[in-house]
Order: C-alpha cells, then structure tokens, then sequence
C-alpha cells in the first residue's frame, strides 16, 4: 500500500507519478466497458477526485478501502486488461524489433492503449511506451543532416557566408535596409543632444 502526501517532502512529483501508475493499473477500463460516454466520463471524474485526494492526503483510509473493494470486485476484468495491454505492447516490440522503419497495426494499437498518438509509420517515429518501462526510443535512421549536394549554399567562401546571414535575418524578419535605417537614425539623433 501507498500512501502519498505532498507535505512529506521528497520528490513529489515522483510520489504523485508513483500513485498515478498504481491507480492507473487498478482503474483500467476503457470506454467500451460503459453504455454510454457520460458514464464513462463520470468513471473517469471519480478515479481521479480519489487519486487527487490520495496525493494531497485527504480521507486516505476511505479511499483505501474503496480501491481494495473495487479490486475485489472487478479482480478478472484488471487482470484481463493488464494480459490485453502486455500482448499488445509485446506485439508492437516484435513489429518494431522485425521492421524498424514501419510501424503496424499492432504498433497502432498498442501507442493508443497508452494515449500515444502514432503517426503513418516514417522512420524515426518513436515506439510505444509503457508504464514503468525505461523512456521510448527513436526506431529507424537517424536524422540526416540537410547539407548534402543538393544544398546551393554549402562551402566556406565569403559569398556564401553573407548569403547565409541575408537569408537568415530575413527569415527573422530583418532586411539589410532596416539595419541601415536603424544605424542612420542613432547616429543623426545622437549629433543634436
């Protein structure tokens, strides 16, 4: 058991995040476990005034034993769950094992069990994370660097470099004319003070 309070010092943020993976693995149902979304809604609103209350430290004892309760209750359906979320995250780790630069359908389903969205499957899209796993990875290539040939202002020359800088300042939305300006008009306002 778990009981987390914020005024305990420490590391709270790793405290609440503790507390929020325990409640995540008991209260695991998705919305095709309810008639309809409000009731869904509503489960959701509850399991998180309860982990809110655990983390600030009101009414621990009641909610214990409402969570221990719940487990009781629905022990088939958590433990259900958890096998469908392991299989899933198994299967997106032998997709991404198999084809690094693809992601499949498992890949998909998988990312949104865990509210990952996942894009059309291009090289260096991250892999699926899960609760308690070390951080997600880039699969695939690596990035690669833009200046390749078909870059026009690759080289060192000095024509070059002042090209750069233009190109630069403007997409920052300066011109050349506007630093002459600006120079101008301290000089001038200087001269008369």
């Amino acid at each position: 058991m778990v009981v987390v309070s914020s005024s305990g010092g420490g590391n709270a943020w790793a405290k609440e995040m503790t507390l929020r993976r325990r409640m995540a693995s008991i209260f695991n149902k998705t919305q095709d476990h309810f008639p309809s979304l409000r009731d869904y809604n509503d489960y959701l609103e509850e399991v998180e005034d309860m982990t809110f209350n655990l983390i600030e430290g009101i009414d621990v004892e009641e909610i214990e034993a409402k969570i221990a309760r719940y487990q009781q209750e629905n022990a088939e359906q958590i433990y259900l769950s958890r096998a469908k979320r392991a299989e899933d995250l198994a299967a997106a780790l032998k997709a991404s094992r198999m084809n690094p630069g693809k992601a499949g359908a498992s890949d998909m389903a998988a990312g949104s069990s865990q509210g990952i969205s996942s894009g059309t499957g291009v090289q260096g899209q991250y892999a699926p994370a899960a609760v308690g796993m070390a951080q997600p990875r880039p699969t695939g290539m690596p990035p690669q660097p833009i200046c390749g040939s078909s870059d026009p202002l690759q080289g060192d020359d000095e024509e070059t470099m002042r090209l750069r800088a233009e190109r630069g300042a403007r997409a920052g939305g300066w011109t050349i004319e506007m630093g002459k300006r600006r120079a101008l008009e301290e000089a001038f306002s200087s001269i008369f003070i």
